[in-house]
């Protein structure tokens, strides 16, 4: 592995109790403002600004870059914090943190050029390989596609899009992997924003789609992160690219389904349906329901750090988590939405008629987890894949 000669300034988020004070800090205007953020169908940019001075969008981002590389544990707890208050914010300012992460992947002399050593942008990442890029035969790759759900594409100033590398009309193969698939760097003034984001929730996320035609890209500036080791040393860049991305994404639900309980909880003291004498929080039924939703949601936190346990302490020892490390941290991810979903299901239906109301942020916990429940990352192929590797059965790895 190469790593940078040059010397990062001190992170502004140097371990887990700078990065989750940093997110209290912001949570309750976060919390305040999600129906303002709604409305406008992006985070204010004003509150852009406030994130980013706290540090949070370079919470992954590499030393040698002026980030923090906060452990993932941390991370995860930082962004639990974030979509708690508004799963909006939480879900925009883990996307934003991705590209700073993945910069990690670029030669590190490449990613000083682009960013310099005390790089300081907001980004937005789309995984999937939606565009296509040509080589020129110049050092550089034609680039074309349209890439859907660009989370905070609006205020980003960088682009990292998926992309399949062509010879000709057909997709480059690579052997035992499949398709050439890489994710390009470059700025968004580069691209188009497609003004298209009209959902049902993740509503202030601005994932609109963006498109670029006949860009040319400098083929440093794309990299392999599904089958290539990330250029810069440490144990944060021992994860692969989709262990990464788990960390990154799996808070989300955590820190809604948190708050779906959390708003349950408060109105069942209060809340009288019609015809009884006596608050919610006195019902059999709805204590039940509500000890196993809290329960569940609990159980799975409890999955997703023991599972990340295992992960982490292969990368600190110098070696990159094994398959079945890697496999069980996915399938702790898939629980932990699994029981976020669930858990947020039962508070709205127990929550009755007070919470259907717009205003009300039960619904937006409803809206926005089945929202970030659609992501490719959570889709039952994960399953599958715990299940092939546990099975011993031969499957593709990168994955994981």
């Amino acid at each position: 592995m190469h790593t940078p000669t040059v010397t990062a300034p001190p992170s502004t988020l140097p371990d887990r109790c700078a990065a989750l004070g940093a997110a209290r800090a912001l949570a309750p205007e976060l919390a305040a403002r999600a129906p303002e953020a709604e409305a406008l169908g992006t985070m204010p940019p004003d509150l852009v600004a406030r994130t980013r001075e706290t540090g949070l969008f370079r919470a992954l981002q590499p030393r040698a870059l002026g980030g923090s590389e906060l452990e993932p544990a941390a991370f995860i707890e930082m962004i639990e914090e974030l979509s708690r208050a508004d799963g909006s914010a939480g879900w925009t300012i883990t996307i934003g943190a991705g590209a700073p992460a993945f910069a990690a992947w670029l030669d590190p002399t490449v990613a000083l050029e682009l960013f310099s050593d005390a790089a300081d942008f907001t980004s937005a990442t789309v995984f999937a390989p939606t565009g296509r890029a040509v080589p020129a035969g110049d050092g550089t790759f034609t680039v074309e596609g349209r890439w859907p759900f660009a989370s905070g594409c609006r205020h980003a100033e960088w682009l990292l899009a998926g992309l399949f590398v062509f010879d000709g009309d057909a997709p480059r193969m690579l052997p035992e992997r499949g398709p050439d698939w890489r994710l390009a760097f470059f700025p968004r003034a580069d691209a188009e924003i497609i003004d298209n984001w009209d959902v049902m929730g993740l509503r202030a996320t601005g994932s609109n789609d963006f498109t670029v035609h006949g860009l040319r890209v400098r083929e440093e500036h794309v990299i392999s992160p599904f089958f290539e080791a990330a250029r810069h040393d440490g144990p944060l860049w021992r994860l692969p690219f989709f262990t990464l991305a788990g960390v990154a994404l799996v808070g989300v639900p955590l820190g809604i389904g948190r708050r779906a309980l959390d708003e349950l909880a408060e109105l069942a003291t209060t809340k009288v349906r019609g015809g009884t004498f006596e608050p919610l929080a006195h019902d059999a039924t709805v204590q039940v329901e509500f000890a196993r939703a809290e329960g569940g949601l609990q159980s799975a936190r409890a999955f997703v750090f023991d599972a990340l346990g295992a992960v982490w302490e292969a990368a600190c020892r110098g070696d990159v988590p094994t398959v079945e490390e890697r496999s069980r941290f996915q399938l702790a991810a898939q629980e932990a939405m699994r029981a976020a979903v669930k858990a947020t299901d039962v508070a709205l239906s127990l929550a009755g008629a007070s919470a259907v109301r717009t205003t009300h942020p039960l619904q937006r916990c409803f809206r926005d987890l089945h929202t970030a429940n659609q992501h490719a990352y959570f889709s039952p192929a994960a399953l599958k894949r715990y299940a092939n590797t546990r099975f011993g059965l031969p499957q593709p790895t990168f994955m994981l």
